[in-house]
C-alpha cells in the first residue's frame, strides 16, 4: 500500500482510508474489528470516524459507538503509531447529537476530550468539522442552496475562536492536524486565510463527497485542491453502493444500506439506474470489477484524492482494497469520460 502525505502536515496516510460509520448499526463490534484487522493487513493504516457515527440511521442513543469500537479494538490490539485516525465534531442542526448545537470553541475542546476517550488513545491525527455551522451544498443540499446564512463579519468571528482553541489542542498534543469537511471553496479558503493571519494551524484536507456519479469536486475545488495543497478525502467513492451494481433494476436486497435508508440519502433517481448501467457496461466490457474500477478511478484524478471505502462484510472489503493494484487504462479512462458526459449529474 503506497503512502500519501495529507497536504502540509507532515503526516502520512495510506492512498485508501477506512471508513467506519456502519460499525455500531449494520456492523456488530467484532465486525467492525475483522474489519479493522483486514485492513490493516493490506496496509491500510488511515481510519475515518465521527462523534455521531454509526449511521442509518445516526440515533441519539448510538452516537460516539463507532469511536468506542475502534477504541476496543486499539485497546486489544494495541500499536496505536501504525494509525493515523481522523474524527469529527458534529455540525449545526444534528438533533442526535447535542439537540443540534452548532460547533463552538468550547464545543470542540469538549467534543476532542470525548473521541479521546471513546477512542482509548491520547492524540487524535486528523480532527474534522463535519460540516459548516452557516450550511452546506453538500448531501442534495446543492437543489435548494442559499447561501449568506452568516455575514463575513460572523464568519470571521466564528472561525477565529475555533481557531484559536485548535492551536491550543494541538499545543497541548490532543490533535496534530485539522481538517474541514463538506465545505465550499469559500469556505476553504477562508480558513487558511485566517489561519495564516493569526499565526493558528491551518485546515490540511477536506473530506466531500466524489465518486463517478457525484464530480462537484472537479472544477472549482480541484484547483483550490492542487494550488493549496488540501487533498480531497472522497467520501462515497461507490455512491453509497450503486457502483457495486447491486441495486441495479431498482431493487433493494435484504440487510444493505437501502433497506434502511431506501433514497441513499437522495441519490435513488430517475436519472441515476441508467448512469449505473453505463459505468457498470464500461466494467464488464474491459473485464474490471466495477468497485475497483470506481475506486481507482478516484485514485487516479489530477488533484490529491484519497478514496474512504467501507463495507458491511469482509468480502466486500477484500474486493475493495484490491482497487489499490489497479491502474486504469485509457481506454477505460476515455469511456468514464463519454459516460459522464452523457450522464452528468444524476442524482
Amino acid at each position: 500500500m503506497k503512502t500519501l502525505p495529507l497536504g502540509p502536515s507532515g503526516i502520512m496516510v495510506s492512498e485508501l482510508c477506512l471508513g467506519t460509520m456502519t460499525w455500531g448499526s449494520q456492523n456488530t463490534e467484532a465486525e467492525g474489528h475483522a474489519q479493522m484487522d483486514l485492513a490493516l493487513d493490506h496496509g491500510v493504516t488511515f481510519w475515518d470516524t465521527a462523534e455521531m457515527y454509526p449511521t442509518n440511521p445516526v440515533r441519539a442513543e448510538t452516537v460516539g459507538r463507532t469511536e468506542e469500537i475502534i477504541g476496543t479494538w486499539i485497546a486489544a490490539r494495541g500499536g496505536r503509531d501504525r494509525l493515523q485516525i481522523a474524527t469529527k465534531i458534529t455540525g449545526e442542526g444534528q438533533k442526535a447529537v447535542r439537540d443540534g448545537a452548532p460547533i463552538t470553541a468550547a464545543q470542540l475542546r469538549a467534543s476532542v476530550d470525548d473521541s479521546l476517550r471513546r477512542l482509548q488513545t491520547d492524540y487524535i491525527d486528523l480532527y474534522q468539522l463535519h460540516w459548516p455551522n452557516r450550511g452546506s451544498y453538500h448531501f442534495r443540499g446543492m437543489w435548494s442552496y442559499r447561501p449568506g446564512r452568516e455575514t463575513p463579519d460572523q464568519v470571521a468571528r466564528h472561525m477565529q475562536e475555533v481557531l484559536a482553541a485548535a492551536a491550543d489542542l494541538v499545543a497541548q498534543g490532543k490533535i496534530r492536524a485539522l481538517g474541514l469537511s463538506n465545505e465550499s471553496v469559500w469556505g476553504a479558503g477562508r480558513w487558511i486565510a485566517t489561519a495564516q493571519a493569526m499565526g493558528a494551524p491551518r485546515m490540511v484536507s477536506v473530506q466531500n463527497e466524489y465518486s463517478l456519479l457525484c464530480r462537484q469536486f472537479d472544477t472549482d475545488w480541484a484547483e483550490f485542491s492542487v494550488m493549496e495543497d488540501m487533498p480531497l478525502l472522497a467520501f462515497s467513492p461507490l455512491a453509497a453502493g450503486l457502483l457495486s451494481g447491486k441495486y441495479a433494476g431498482d431493487v433493494t436486497p435484504e440487510g444493505t444500506r437501502r433497506a434502511a435508508n431506501p433514497t441513499l440519502g437522495g441519490r435513488i433517481t430517475p436519472q441515476v439506474f441508467p448512469a449505473v448501467a453505463a459505468y457498470l457496461g464500461i466494467a464488464a466490457r474491459h473485464g474490471l470489477d466495477p468497485c475497483q474500477m470506481a475506486i481507482a478511478f478516484c485514485r487516479m484524478r489530477p488533484f490529491a484524492c484519497i478514496p474512504i471505502i467501507g463495507a458491511t462484510s469482509l468480502d466486500q472489503l477484500r474486493i475493495v482494497l484490491g482497487a489499490a493494484d489497479l491502474t486504469l487504462s485509457d481506454a477505460v479512462l476515455d469511456d468514464i469520460a463519454q459516460a459522464h458526459r452523457d450522464h452528468p449529474a444524476p442524482f
